[in-house]
């Protein structure tokens, strides 16, 4: 049984139905093992994980974890592999899309994550790293500086988050020449996308483009 949680951002908390279903799917709570997204922004030699989004929002949810790992730099890639094939929960934590990208590169992270029987569950930058593909815009005006980015692929549909912009003008001109290859769900704040056993669900704004046509979709978290 996969699972795979799609999170845009939460300026809060989880909202409880969001709560509802992680108590639901993660029953193994030994290893929490949480992936940045800045992985040179940290010097000190531990993380602080009260300073850590996302893991306050699984705290503040009551979601307590055994042992709880950071990965970035500061590890040996050997080490990060190894915890990503323990752990009960990978997270894959918010920032910047491409940094984490290249990072899951470097320490050939992928391949184990989608190997692994773990919950998967991304915020943002981590979300947007799960799908199959992305894009990165150098310019929001500049489409033609757009640079598209395969993703760890668990499901084969694009995303984009924080999308709460003009659709009229930002989805159309960026994401339309995108949608024709791929679904692209483009997610608002303060929403969810779960794939369990392949079938998606939804919670919050979020909304599907598909060759070339935008469709709101129905909450069904």
């Amino acid at each position: 049984m996969k699972t795979h949680y799609y999170l845009s951002w939460f300026n809060d908390f989880f909202p409880e139905k969001l709560v509802q279903c992680l108590h639901e799917d993660i029953k193994d709570r030994k290893s929490l093992v949480m992936i940045s997204a800045d992985p040179s922004g940290y010097t000190a030699e531990q993380i602080n994980f009260d300073d850590v989004s996302e893991w306050t929002w699984l705290n503040q949810a009551n979601i307590i974890f055994n042992e709880y790992h950071f990965i970035d730099y500061r590890m040996q890639k050997e080490d990060a592999q190894r915890l990503i094939q323990n752990a009960s929960v990978i997270f894959l934590c918010g920032g910047d899309p491409v940094l984490q990208n290249d990072f899951l590169a470097d320490y050939e992270l992928s391949d184990v994550i989608k190997n692994s029987n773990a919950v998967i569950m991304g915020a943002s930058a981590g979300a947007i790293n799960m799908a199959a593909k992305w894009l990165s815009l150098n310019n929001i005006y500049e489409v033609e500086k757009s640079t598209l980015y395969d993703g760890i692929g668990f499901d084969h549909f694009a995303y984009e988050s924080h999308s709460k912009r003009d659709y009229a003008t930002f989805v159309q001109g960026y994401l339309f020449p995108l949608s024709e290859e791929i679904d692209v769900y483009a997610a608002e704040q303060e929403s969810a996308i779960r794939v369990k056993d392949g079938k998606i669900e939804i919670m919050g704004p979020v909304y599907l483009v598909s060759t070339s046509k935008i469709q709101k979709l129905v909450e069904t978290l």
